[in-house]
């Protein structure tokens, strides 16, 4: 197959996710399934039309970046302690349970123990992308759900990225101890360094040129991807660095404006994200494991929802905020992707087990996204009564 340019790649991409995002809505499911469906249409594994998934797939990491950066502009840092204290035994408890429970299903299929560990871990997360994509803005910012769904949501990143850095490093020759170490030691510094950035260098220009619409948006972008670089650079993540760059400016009076300005480009290289998604998974190889994977992706929709539940009610929360937030948090994560493609890369996971995990992955992300969209207030929910910005 020829390939094409860029340009007509994405045409082919938004044009394609404009009609399947029709089909989507009238069916009452979230956009973002019809993008990793348009994906699986149009990429390597489909029709051929657009064979350069990495490329989208390094464009679409800019999305993610921009959806933490913009989660950290509406968190101020006492803020975010206070909620990583409330629901860090939740978290930690919640994703022992999911991981256990995943692990004795590969188990009893008969997957090789290094698996049955991969699949563990990448089960123990909820998608960040899915739940605040499905989450009304006056939920995410002015309503205790959305900062328990938050705060959950970080921790289990953190507690991914971790994850992704351990089996970075065991691909290598001896321990990753060194890997280990440069995050307990970089974290700090970029921290470090963001705090002072802004105090010393990023408000006062602000307040300088705060009248300069367009500057005061290629400032924060600037603001946000030189963070990101700076995190990369000592060993972390570009979304861990984006994340502290929008804490860091949480109580500027310029943090609303930045974050409704950048809403449409983070949009924008979201559906880049999902299409790339979408383009990386072989779907020939997905009838060998598809009986598992239904049984693994429906197994964690119905258990989310009650382990949660029964976890928040324990730190005295309500059972409708719990069950609620078990809902939102009940399909894999996009980090379980990422998990799959390093190992992968690395040679710690089979084929088999890989393809299970992002079958499973994509299967919850339907079905998740279908409930949420049917019973909760979302800002695409057919119903007015549950339609909210």
């Amino acid at each position: 197959m020829q390939d094409h340019s860029v340009v007509f790649s994405i045409f082919l991409i938004f044009s394609g996710a404009a009609l399947l995002a029709t089909l989507a809505l009238y069916m009452r499911q979230a956009m973002l399934i019809a993008y990793l469906v348009l994906g699986v249409l149009l990429g390597p594994w489909g029709l051929k039309l657009v064979t350069d998934a990495a490329l989208i797939q390094d464009i679409a990491e800019i999305g993610i970046i921009f959806l933490l950066f913009l989660l950290g502009l509406n968190l101020s840092p006492q803020k975010l302690l206070h909620l990583l204290k409330e629901t860090t035994l939740v978290t930690v408890f919640c994703s022992l349970v999911f991981s256990s429970a995943a692990g004795l299903l590969a188990w009893a299929f008969g997957f090789s123990w290094s698996d049955i560990l991969l699949i563990g871990i990448a089960c123990s997360f909820s998608s960040t992308i899915v739940g605040l994509k499905l989450l009304p803005t006056t939920v995410l910012h002015h309503k205790h759900t959305g900062e328990v769904i938050i705060s959950v949501l970080l921790l289990q990143d953190l507690i991914a990225i971790v994850t992704l850095l351990v089996l970075q490093g065991l691909g290598k020759e001896g321990l990753p101890l060194f890997e280990v170490i440069l995050l307990l030691v970089s974290l700090p510094v970029v921290c470090a360094a963001a705090w002072f950035g802004q105090r010393w260098v990023l408000l006062p220009l602000f307040r300088r040129f705060d009248r300069i619409q367009e500057y005061v948006f290629l400032l924060s972008i600037g603001w946000c991807l030189g963070i990101a670089q700076l995190a990369v650079s000592l060993g972390l993540s570009y979304e861990i660095g984006a994340f502290i760059a929008g804490i860091t400016i949480a109580t500027s009076p310029m943090a609303l404006f930045i974050a409704e300005s950048l809403k449409p480009l983070r949009d924008f290289f979201l559906v880049m994200f999902f299409f790339g998604l979408g383009a990386g998974f072989d779907i020939s190889a997905a009838p060998e494991v598809i009986f598992p994977a239904i049984i693994l992706g429906a197994g964690l929709l119905i258990l989310k929802p009650v382990v949660f539940r029964y976890a928040l009610v324990g730190q005295s929360e309500s059972n409708q905020l719990a069950w609620e937030t078990g809902v939102r948090l009940g399909q894999l994560s996009e980090f379980s992707l990422l998990i799959v493609f390093v190992a992968i890369s690395h040679s710690l996971i089979s084929d088999q087990a890989a393809t299970l995990i992002q079958l499973a992955t994509f299967i919850s992300f339907i079905f998740s996204a279908w409930y949420i969209v049917l019973k909760y207030p979302t800002p695409i929910a057919l119903n007015d009564r549950l339609r909210r910005d």
